[in-house]
């Protein structure tokens, strides 16, 4: 049965609230626990039965109980579910406590929530992401009930409380296995580790974490209701130092369950350890330890189930082993642990035989036995005796006895489970050594993660002592919850009253107390005879009807029952005696602690040290499951005696050490719920929730509360939410006194509340009473005010309907009666219609009957007709037909006879033919046919004979006369050719007079030919034409067509291309678009990159130099009597600057060579981290020197190459004289430098460190020689330029020519006319002593390399020798062993030549490392000592840094305008101009950008005389200088400020007048004569904008520091307008009033900050754009830490704050507008914070509801979606809450959306920063220099 947790239910509900109709309760329900109801019937005093409603649809009779008469539990007001405080609930109940969390679990997915001062936590079996570094920092700072729950919150609650009363702090995690305790543990280990700041604490986080693979593969096991079930407590102790940082941590274990390393119930498996082993036994390393599965080892396979689904236990093995490696455990250690738990394993398998009832044996050669021993390194024999038999001392004599087979056994148990046990301590006390710290510890928060209430079917000792120290910590809780309320009543000064609460102190007693159940058991342990049954008597006897806290089951004599405080439970006394016994035999220990394996003796070493068990040990922890501890010395009796101490006597002294710790320390409470046993996500099971919520002591809290004055409300927030019950006149000035008066009048009964200081308390169900009144009041007003506003609004549609009715009727009544006049008309002309119509009718009618007759009689005639002519036709047609078919028939009859004639014909002639045919066969077969034949064919041959013969006559004869005919045409031929010849003259006369005839006649011919043509051409071209004509005709009408459908198609496809060209258009300026913000995007993550590394590097310096200061402070001790004050200048001794590193670095030897007794505590990780950024840094800068040097090598050769030209002797002597001089002075500085040097070096070192032999001497002279060299070379630089100007002045100046004596008598004559003979000619001998020194160290290096050279022959005369006898041994060889050798041969010599190579290659890296580190040491030793100089700064002062020098390239250009001042005045300058310069003055009385003005103009001085040092100097001086300013006033804003416009407008400055076009192009003439003209200064710009972008960045961290406080109260907590939003109920959890009262802040607070900001930028001149990226950045800050706060508080999510936050935005944009500001990007920052709030407004029902939430809000995440829709909490009850099913919906329609995953906006985001150029339109040499900044010493030039 639940505790009853409501006081007085029924007066309650008959004097308070009367239960009347509609009113709603909770019900008892066997499925659901609770159930809610509503009243179908007020209720009487008396009635039996309540008429109920359930929410299901169903009617419910509900009996009162008839003894008590109580009624149901009232149900809270709708708007008091699902508050963050459980206590903050009116009616104070189990039902109401329980619907509570299921509405924040289930529809808010809020699985924590406070009750009073406990933290409940339900496990949600899901991944949350509320637990990142983001969240981390929200709730860092923040007051408990400010936030909403979380493990956070009561982690930084403990962490706030250790820092400010300086005392150590617990928090206790308890609940079920798999309820998360855990996962809370560790959540609360990270959050000290992120918020402490410690630069070690990730390493001690990860040790812990890494802690629990080994520790949960020891102590965790799989149960019937947990996979991973812890089955011992721990206690972890994080330690932390005096700043409050984490140094070290420590853990204390309890009760181990030793009994389930021997035995396993159903469904149940062994440690996980065992299992992993057997996994994993296949392993190489493992194979020596002879595992198999676990179904062949006892001890793992009585549970019967030896797999956990979906856990692969060989990977956890090597977990398991990668957490050993990363604790220290060596691979020896974890090779001996796996050793010892084969062991077990392979001992649990040993089997014995009984040889009678009080004896055993084990078989021979028992082979898990001998693996046993094998593996222990114990002997056979030895072990196998002693597992058999025991000792038994007396005072006189030992007796060895032999035991049975059941004691063998149980004594076999009881070796395993004390060697686990052993094995356990051993591996958690390395752990500590692992987590242990060196740094003395200050104070620690505990961490105590331990076991819940537990009570199964079968209830054993382990289930005893675990309950038992839930019933010690429930007492503890009881007592601290009941501490606390006293003190609050306290504090308020309310009368106290007893308040009874429930005091296990009885339970305790009836365990703990003297005949008590743990001393009855230890009492039964001693008896020789003592059983579980004797023992269980005793209780009965002892405590039955005597306590009433114990019970005797009804069945049974072997258990017992407890009353605990959760619930009963029933306890099996089997078992007991033996595991409180804990009995190991003595033989068996030494057996194992005479082992070879080393390990195993250093488990029982504790053992043989006299420590008691209350005691801690060295690492402490305490032991709470180890066996007795034995001394040292002592007899075997006393031995004895300290064995006896049980296990029970253990447990009882630790828990009471472990209440001492916690009772010493500020406990804090979380308490893990399981909300079911399936690890459902998000899924409530309500009997398992009400099971535990009893068990771990929330609803105690809850009936402690309910039972004093659970409500508490401060006098204004009641005020504020009961407003409207009050009346004008009851409202006073003083609102104490106003809230006594409506009380008074509101609540009769006085002691249903009390008035305290500053709060008012109610008891339990005031608030909703309260409640009801005020929703009754705003019902009443809302009725009021509905009646009033529909009365007018239905008179104003009265009027408007009669004065529509009335026009109605007038028009109406008009269309009447035009409509009876219309009638009248219509009637008159239809009768004369009628008339007429009729006659007309009447006239048709008899036509159409004549019509008709007619038609008849035509037709009949006719039809008579047509029919007598078709009879005549008919018979015609007949008489022909007989006429054909009769000539017809005779036709047949005639070709038939025909027919038959000619076949007998054809008959007969066959058959005369056949006759002849066979007689001329006959025939043809005689001889005398075929010599017929034959005559006629010899005829015929003989005439072709005759022919043949006449022809070859014939052609004789033809032959002869041919011969004749040729001799004749010959003949004739000459007379032809005379006469031809004579014919051809007469031709040609011929020709020439008939030439004409024929050419006429031919051309008259062709005439007539081409007539003929052109006649038939003419025919054809015209039929072609007339054809082509039509073809054409034709062609155009299809082509027509064609181009018709051709324009069709052609204006389609010109429609499509420019709707394509539209797209494409679209489409690429879209993709420009997006290109471009990409290109905008990645340029601003590269700024942002390089400013954050910036930022990063100057904090990093900052801390460095914090270091070095306190490094200072720690070496350089003052002696005694003598105390030295810091000045100005020290106190600022580390500055930033471009060299600062490798000098810094140089300091720390030097520093350190201290006695090493002085230790003090230094963060060495974070100097470890520092010295890597600085040496990544020196690497950046190393590339940039070596590019430098590179150009300065090249200016360099095209120096040289210039000084190979021929030059005149008058140059050369001017040369020679200006060495001279040079040398001088340089020998004058070296000798002054090193004489200062020597003495700050015997000043500030020890003597023996500045001894001429000591490291740190010839160090200083190495240095002092690489200075002088490189002062040589700058020498030889300068003596180079000045030469050159000499030859160019007398180039350009005519001179007379001038022997080479006449030159050396004038400088001659010019150095006796100065003086300078004297000093010449010292400088001459220093010159000879430097030619001799440089030709004696070249002529040592011509011998070395001489030397190298002989060394060289020589080795090649030894390998010549090599070869010839290698080629000799080659030559005897046979040809292919031959080949093999060469190529051998060849290879060995090419791998010798490769290593030489690379040896030779690394000894050139090696030195050309070595030698860039020493240039650039000598370098920054070079500008020290330059900077020294100019300074002039005493040994007692600190040096400044300079800035890395620049190579500054010269220029031709010479201008003027400018201010002068004296090198010495320089410090003067800076200290007056930026180091005491009070911005406000000169923001207020002088132009904007002074100093800057003022420091360009002296830049350009010092540019004007060529002097690059003065330049490098001021520079340098200008830097450092804004930086200490900074350093110094880094908090005040106008300081910051004030630099940053200058250091921006300097740069604009050498910008602007740098003589680069880019900036020249707004400069009038005037302002271009004023650029520089003789050095490039583009280096030292890029050094002004890092620096600008270093202020930029303090700027902001400045402004955040002011605003944060301002943000969460203006923009949240404050009623900008009053009386929209009502302040809810609160509970215990102090939480910030959203009333303005005189401390609080409010949005009038923020806008006046920024209207501050922003005047006091723009008094300072800053650029308007940086102006813009500062309000954008500010802007970013309100919005992001608002939305932070809002997504974090379930009480400032509602409609209401929605209001009030989109008027606080609205006020903030009209800031942005009246400053004109709106197109700084300012109020986009602010449009996630915009649309929160218009989701908190929008209507949230249907799914078009969820399309414009999910259109609207893309400026926020899905997580921020979700959460401030799960977090909407309605404030009134008229509004209503989001459904689940809509939450849900958003989900789905956003799940395609790709957006960051985290919850929070990066409050600490700086976005990059840039700086355009904005040139000055202000002329120099206008600016006048104002006394007040006294700079008299600077004049104009």
């Amino acid at each position: 049965m639940p505790v009853d947790l409501q006081i007085g239910v029924a007066d309650h509900l008959e004097r308070t609230v009367s239960v009347q109709k509609f009113a709603r309760v909770w019900i008892p329900d066997p499925e659901e626990v609770w159930k809610s109801a509503e009243l179908l019937k007020d209720y009487k005093p008396g009635d039996k039965v309540l008429l109920l409603h359930l929410e299901e649809g169903e009617d419910l009779e509900y009996r009162l109980d008839p003894k008590t008469k109580e009624l149901p539990h009232l149900r809270n007001p709708d708007i008091l579910v699902g508050e963050n405080d459980l206590t903050a609930l009116s009616y104070l109940h189990e039902p109401a406590v329980l619907h509570n969390l299921r509405v924040r679990f289930i529809d808010s997915k809020l699985i924590y929530t406070y009750c009073g001062i406990v933290l409940v936590a339900i496990n949600p079996y899901e991944q949350l992401p509320i637990y990142g570094e983001d969240i981390i920092n929200a709730y860092s700072g923040q007051n408990m009930g400010d936030m909403d729950p979380h493990i956070f919150a009561v982690a930084e609650e403990a962490y706030k409380q250790m820092a400010r009363d300086e005392r150590n702090q617990s928090i206790i995690v308890s609940g079920e296995s798999g309820a998360g305790k855990t996962v809370s543990a560790k959540y609360a280990m990270r959050y000290f580790a992120t918020v402490s700041g410690s630069a070690s604490e990730a390493n001690v986080e990860e040790k812990v974490l890494a802690s629990n693979p080994i520790m949960e593969s020891i102590g965790n096991a799989k149960t019937t209701r947990n996979d991973n079930s812890s089955r011992f407590g721990k206690y972890i102790e994080i330690g932390f130092d005096k700043r409050h940082r984490i140094i070290g941590a420590n853990m204390r274990t309890y009760l181990l369950e030793k009994s389930r390393v021997v035995f396993q119930a159903e469904e149940e498996r062994n440690y996980h350890i065992f299992y992993q082993l057997c996994a994993s036994a296949n392993l190489p390393e493992f194979k020596m330890l002879r595992l198999g599965n676990a179904n062949n080892f006892h001890y793992t396979k009585q549970g019967g189930s030896p797999v956990i689904e979906g856990i692969d236990d060989a990977k956890e093995m090597a977990h398991t082993r990668q957490a050993c490696t990363l604790l220290g455990i060596s691979e020896s250690y974890q090779m001996g642990i796996f050793r010892i738990l084969a062991g077990i394993l392979h001992l649990g398998n040993v089997g014995f035989t009984s040889r009678d009832s009080d004896s055993c044996t084990i078989p021979p050669k028992h082979e898990p036995l001998s693996i046993f021993c094998d593996l222990m390194g114990v002997g056979y024999e030895e072990m196998c005796h002693w597992l058999c038999h025991r000792k038994l001392a007396t005072a006189t004599e030992t007796y060895i006895k032999p035991i049975s087979k059941l004691q063998a056994t149980n004594a076999r148990d009881a070796l395993a489970k004390h060697i686990y046990a052993k094995l356990f301590n051993w591996i958690v006390d390395h752990v500590n050594q692992a987590l242990h710290s060196a740094v003395k510890q200050h104070s620690f928060i505990g961490v105590l993660d331990i076991y819940g209430f537990e009570t199964f079917e079968i209830n054993s000792f382990e289930q005893f002592c675990i309950n038992y120290a839930n019933e010690k910590l429930q007492q503890q809780f009881n007592l601290h919850v009941f501490k606390l309320e006293q003190e609050e009543y306290m504090k308020e000064q309310i009368p106290w009253t007893l308040i009874d609460f429930y005091d296990n102190q009885p339970c305790i007693n009836l365990i703990e107390s003297k005949l008590g159940i743990l001393d009855l058991l230890d009492e039964e342990c001693k008896m020789p005879k003592g059983t579980d049954d004797t023992w269980a008597q005793k209780l009965y006897n002892t405590h039955l009807n005597k306590c009433a806290l114990f019970e005797k089951p009804r069945l049974s004599n072997k258990a017992f029952i407890i009353q605990h405080f959760a619930d009963k439970v029933e306890y099996q006394c089997e078992g007991f005696l033996e595991k409180n016994k804990d009995t190991v035999f003595e033989e068996q220990i030494k057996v194992l602690k005479s082992s070879k394996f080393k390990m195993l003796p250093e488990l029982f070493q504790d053992d043989e040290k006299a420590i008691s068990p209350t005691s801690a040990t060295s690492s402490g922890r305490t032991p709470l499951t180890r066996t007795p501890a034995k001394p040292t010395k002592g007899r075997p009796g006393q031995m004895a005696k300290e064995h006896k101490k049980t296990v029970g006597h253990q447990f009882r002294n630790s828990l009471h050490l472990l209440m001492e710790t916690l009772n010493a320390t500020t406990p804090h409470y979380v308490r893990c719920i399981k909300p079911n046993d399936f690890k459902f996500p998000f899924t409530f099971d309500e009997k398992r929730a009400v099971q535990q919520l009893r068990a771990c002591g929330v609803l105690e809290t809850i009936r402690i509360s309910a039972a004093g004055f659970p409500s508490r409300w401060t006098y204004q927030e009641f005020f504020s939410r009961y407003r409207v019950l009050m009346k004008q006149k009851d409202v006073l000035s003083d609102r104490k006194q106003t809230c006594k008066n409506v009380l008074e009048k509101l609540i009769s009964d006085k002691d249903k509340y009390q008035f305290g200081k500053t709060k008012i308390f109610f008891r339990a169900g005031q608030v909703a009473y309260l409640e009801k009144l005020r929703a009754d009041k705003l019902r009443a007003a809302c009725i009021r005010i509905q009646k009033t506003i529909r009365g007018w609004l239905l008179r104003k549609k009265y009027l408007r309907m009669r004065k529509a009715a009335i026009t109605v009727q007038r028009y109406v009544r008009g269309y009447q009666a035009r409509c009876y006049a219309k009638f009248l008309r219509r009637t008159k002309a239809a009768t004369i219609i009628q008339k007429y119509w009729r006659m007309y009718v009447v006239h048709r009618k008899y036509k159409i009957k004549r019509a008709a007759t007619v038609v008849l009689q035509s037709y009949l005639r006719g039809y008579l007709a047509r029919n007598r002519y078709r009879k005549i036709r008919c018979e015609h047609k007949a008489v022909i037909i007989q006429k054909w078919v009769r000539g017809w028939l005779a036709r047949i009859y005639y070709k038939r006879s025909m027919h038959a004639i000619i076949y007998l014909q054809c008959c007969f002639r066959r058959m005369m033919a056949k006759r002849e045919l066979k007689k001329l066969k006959i025939e043809a077969r005689s001889v005398e046919r075929y010599k017929k034949l034959h005559i006629g064919m010899e005829n015929k041959i003989m005439q072709l004979q005759r022919k043949v013969d006449e022809q070859n006559k014939d052609y004789k004869c033809l032959m002869e006369k041919l011969t004749n005919l040729e001799g004749i045409y010959n003949s004739e031929t000459e007379k032809l050719r005379s006469d031809l010849e004579r014919l051809q003259l007469s031709e040609e006369e011929a020709k020439v007079a008939t030439g004409r005839v024929l050419s006429l006649q031919e051309e008259v011919a062709k005439l007539r030919k081409d007539l003929e043509q052109t006649r038939s051409e003419k025919k054809s071209i015209e039929e072609r034409a007339d054809r082509y004509k039509q073809e054409t005709e034709e062609v155009v009408s299809i082509l027509k067509e064609e181009n018709t459908l051709l324009k069709q198609e052609k204006e389609t496809l010109n429609h499509l291309i420019v709707e394509q060209a539209k797209e494409m258009t679209e489409t690429m300026e879209k993709k420009l678009v997006e290109e471009t913000k990409q290109l905008e995007l990645d340029l601003n993550d590269e700024r942002l990159r390089y400013q954050n590394l910036l930022n990063e590097f100057s904090r990093l310096e900052e801390r460095y130099d914090d270091l070095k200061e306190e490094m200072t402070l720690m070496v350089n001790v003052p002696k005694p009597g003598h105390k030295r004050t810091d000045s100005t200048h020290s106190s600022n001794e580390s500055e930033y600057t471009f060299s600062s590193e490798m000098a810094e670095t140089e300091d720390i030897p030097l520093r350190t060579e201290e006695p090493s007794e002085k230790k003090v505590p230094l963060d060495m990780s974070l100097f470890l981290k520092l010295q890597k950024r600085v040496t990544e840094l020196e690497q950046e800068k190393q590339v940039m020197q070596d590019e430098l040097d590179r150009k300065e090598e090249q200016v360099l050769r095209s120096k040289a190459k210039e000084e190979e030209r021929p030059q005149i002797r008058g140059a050369e002597l001017e040369y020679e004289s200006l060495k001279r001089q040079e040398l001088e002075s340089e020998n004058k500085k070296l000798k002054n430098e090193l004489n200062e040097l020597r003495k700050a070096l015997s000043e500030k070192s020890a003597p023996e460190v500045t001894a001429p032999g000591a490291p740190a001497y010839r160090v200083l002279m190495e240095q002092l020689t690489s200075v002088s060299e490189e002062l040589d070379v700058r020498k030889e630089e300068v003596l180079i330029l000045r030469s050159q100007l000499v030859s160019q002045k007398e180039a350009i100046q005519p001179k007379n020519t001038m022997t080479d004596s006449t030159v050396l008598l004038e400088d001659v004559q010019k150095m006796k006319d100065k003086g300078e003979i004297a000093q010449a000619y010292i400088g001459l001998k220093e010159t000879n002593r430097l030619l001799e020194s440089q030709l004696q160290s070249q002529k040592r290096s011509h011998e070395n390399e001489a030397e190298a050279l002989r060394g060289e022959i020589q080795s090649l005369k030894e390998e010549n020798n090599r070869q010839q006898q290698l080629l000799a041994q080659n030559l005897q060889l046979p040809p292919e062993a031959r080949i093999e050798a060469s190529l051998q041969h060849e290879i060995t010599r090419l791998t010798n030549e490769n290593l030489d190579l690379m040896e030779q290659l690394e000894k050139q890296d090696k030195t050309v490392r070595k030698l860039k580190k020493q240039l650039k040491v000598f370098a920054k030793k070079i500008g020290e000592l330059e900077v020294g100089q100019m300074e002039n700064i005493s040994p007692g002062q600190i040096i400044d840094e300079p800035i890395r020098p620049v190579n500054i390239p010269r220029k031709e250009k010479d201008f003027q305008g400018m201010l002068e001042y004296k090198k010495e005045d320089e410090q003067k300058l800076v200290k007056n101009l930026i180091l005491e310069l009070k911005p406000r003055g000169v923001a207020v009385n002088l132009i904007p950008g002074l100093p800057a003005y003022i420091l360009f103009m002296c830049v350009r001085h010092a540019d004007y005389l060529n002097d690059d040092q003065k330049v490098r100097s001021l520079l340098t001086s200008t830097i450092n200088s804004i930086k200490k300013v900074l350093k110094k006033r880094g908090d005040d804003f106008e300081a910051v400020s004030f630099w940053l416009s200058n250091t921006c407008r300097f740069l604009h400055c050498l910008k602007q007048y740098s003589g680069e076009e880019g900036f020249m192009k707004h400069n009038t003439p005037r302002q271009n004569e004023h650029c520089l003209t003789n050095f490039d200064l583009a280096e030292y710009r890029q050094v002004l904008s890092d620096l600008a972008i270093q202020i930029y960045q303090q700027l902001v961290r400045v402004l955040e520091n002011i605003l944060q406080p301002m943000i969460v109260s203006g923009m949240l907590e404050h009623e900008t307008i009053q009386g929209v939003s009502g302040v809810k109920p609160t509970g215990l959890r102090k939480r910030t009033s959203s009333i303005a009262d005189e401390g609080t802040y409010t949005l009038d607070s923020i806008l006046r900050q920024l209207n501050s900001f922003h005047s006091v930028m723009c008094q300072h001149g800053m650029d308007p754009e940086l102006i813009k990226q500062v309000v954008k950045q500010m802007f970013y800050i309100v919005g992001a830490i608002t939305l932070n706060n809002l997504l974090l508080r379930k009480d400032m999510c509602s409609w209401s704050k929605g209001m009030q936050i989109r008027y606080n935005v609205s006020q903030l944009e009209e800031w942005l507008r009246d400053k004109n500001l709106m197109n700084s990007g300012a109020k986009e920052t602010l449009e996630p914070l915009i649309q929160a709030a218009q989701l908190l407004q929008v209507k949230k029902k249907t799914d078009d509801d969820a399309e414009a939430i999910c259109s609207m809000c893309n400026a926020l995440t899905t997580a921020q979606i979700v959460k401030v829709l799960n977090l909407y909490t309605p404030v009134n009850e008229f509004e209503e809450r989001v459904s689940v099913s809509f939450i849900r919906t958003i989900q789905m329609r956003l799940r395609d959306r790709k957006d960051a995953p985290q919850l929070l906006m990066d409050a600490k985001h700086i976005f990059p920063v840039t700086f355009p150029f904005n040139p000055s339109s202000l002329a120099l040499e206008t600016i006048q220099i104002p006394a007040s900044l006294g700079l008299g010493f600077i004049s104009r030039v």
